[in-house]
């Protein structure tokens, strides 16, 4: 099972990742969102902000968010590592549920751009 430690260093990658890509994906990472990535199995949240072409982590909660944030993912830590890894196909794992992601339609078609 991933820690608290390992899912931020995996977001800190994510975001790295995004900072670098060129293109729709540069457009789309481009976002100025607040963000939220629930981390169920460590019953953790992720909160900050897209922006800058990047995600900036701002605090680390225990349970659920207490505000909604535009974006919102939810998932295992085991599946953030994988996925920033390279690992797990994000539309796959969305498909099949092990992934949650909840936006604004218009953020949604965005968003797509960097899956």
């Amino acid at each position: 099972m991933a820690t608290i430690e390992e899912c931020r260093s995996a977001l800190e990658k994510l975001s790295d990742s995004m900072r670098r890509a060129e293109g729709d994906v540069a457009a789309a990472a481009a976002l100025d969102r607040s963000v939220s990535c629930r981390i169920t199995d460590l019953d953790v949240t992720f909160t900050g902000r897209m922006t800058g072409g990047g995600i900036v982590v701002h605090d680390t909660l225990q349970g659920p968010p207490k505000d909604k944030a535009q974006i919102r993912l939810t998932m295992t830590g085991d599946d953030l590592l994988a996925l920033v890894d390279g690992e797990l196909n994000f539309a796959k794992a969305w498909g099949s549920g092990r992934v949650k992601l909840e936006a604004g339609l218009r953020d949604l078609f965005q968003l797509r751009k960097l899956l």
